[in-house]
């Protein structure tokens, strides 16, 4: 949207979007690869589902709101969705991160 209002237009707003996604995609990947407290993974994950949990809430009730006509229902199958791809994100994220070794942690005697 920036690059769209500062005169970019349609083309140059889509190129600077993508060049966006994928310093976005390296940055997380670069994280998952080489910081290895497991907190702070949970936490590059959480940053990662969380806008995809609000994603899924809209794009459930934009479908919603064509497919009934009741409110509480539209908002029931709303949070359905995103939390299904709220958590569909996590594990998919979660499964990118590199196994640690196999015995990190455990005491020797």
């Amino acid at each position: 949207m920036w690059a769209y209002g500062t005169g970019a237009g349609p083309i140059g707003a889509f190129i600077v979007g993508i060049a966006a996604a994928g310093a976005t995609l390296a940055v997380g990947q670069f994280t998952f690869t080489f910081v290895r407290p497991v907190w702070a993974r949970l936490a590059v994950t959480l940053l990662f589902a969380a806008p995809a949990s609000v994603a899924g809430y809209h794009a459930t009730h934009g479908l919603a709101k064509l497919a009934m006509p009741s409110l509480g229902w539209q908002i029931a199958f709303s949070i359905v969705g995103a939390i299904a791809v709220g958590v569909v994100a996590w594990v998919r994220l979660l499964a990118m991160a590199p196994p640690g070794p196999a015995m990190e942690g455990v005491a020797r005697g």
